[in-house]
């Protein structure tokens, strides 16, 4: 079982004793969500649609903290949202239950997860009447999907603990389920990544980083593909 941890702006995330890293930021779990997810992903991505719809994909479902604050935003903006998280290793409802994520949503956003939770691993769930979620039960690798997608949050485990997830290959495989225009997010910025966006054609922002971090990296799909 993972290890409940108490971050630095006064909410909860766990702590993975196998990759030995934290799902979310020890500075803030929550303002980190908000900050590179909400803020520079979703709602650079509404404010650029010309439609009231939006497609993310998560690389990480994690503790689900990030989709309940999209949710919460599609919510009160009367946004469309479907949503699907790639996650090969789901915590248990238990797991879920103490984050107390709760205590930064309305009560109905955070129920809707934790009903729906475990039925929502492998199958698309409709939540309210305009938000849907499906949890992929499956590797970043391995995953496969007809949709392309608005945005990406790419929320995996750090490089130092998990490379494999950000080799060339694997950007370009993940980038590959954007729509054109559509936005890669994370927290992370590093030369090795800078230059594998950008050999698909992606056109790299810096951004300032949330607390902890000076600078994380918000990216944006071109009309073309580079792989040379």
């Amino acid at each position: 079982m993972n290890k409940i941890i108490l971050t630095a702006d006064g909410s909860n995330t766990l702590y993975n004793e196998t990759i030995g890293e934290h799902y979310h930021s020890k500075h803030g779990a929550v303002q980190e969500s908000l900050h590179v997810f909400i803020d520079a992903g979703l709602k650079k991505a509404i404010q650029e649609s010309t439609i009231p719809t939006v497609t993310i994909l998560e690389v990480g479902f994690g503790t689900g903290l990030n989709y309940i604050l999209s949710v919460n935003h599609c919510l009160e903006h009367d946004i469309q949202l479907n949503y699907t998280g790639i996650e090969a290793f789901p915590i248990s409802k238990e797991e879920l239950l103490l984050t107390n994520y709760g205590n930064y949503v309305p009560a109905p956003v955070w129920e809707s997860l934790t009903d729906n939770y475990e039925q929502a691993i492998g199958h698309p769930v409709k939540l309210f009447s305009t938000q849907q979620l499906e949890i992929t039960l499956s590797t970043l690798a391995a995953f496969k999907s007809k949709l392309l997608f608005d945005v990406i949050y790419f929320d995996a485990f750090s490089v130092q603990h998990q490379p494999e997830m950000w080799t060339d290959e694997i950007l370009a495989h993940t980038c590959s389920f954007l729509k054109t225009g559509g936005i890669f997010v994370t927290y992370a910025i590093t030369g090795n990544l800078k230059r594998a966006l950008k050999k698909i054609g992606m056109t790299i922002e810096k951004l300032p980083g949330a607390p902890g971090k000076r600078e994380m990296l918000r990216a944006t799909k071109g009309s073309l593909t580079i792989i040379a």
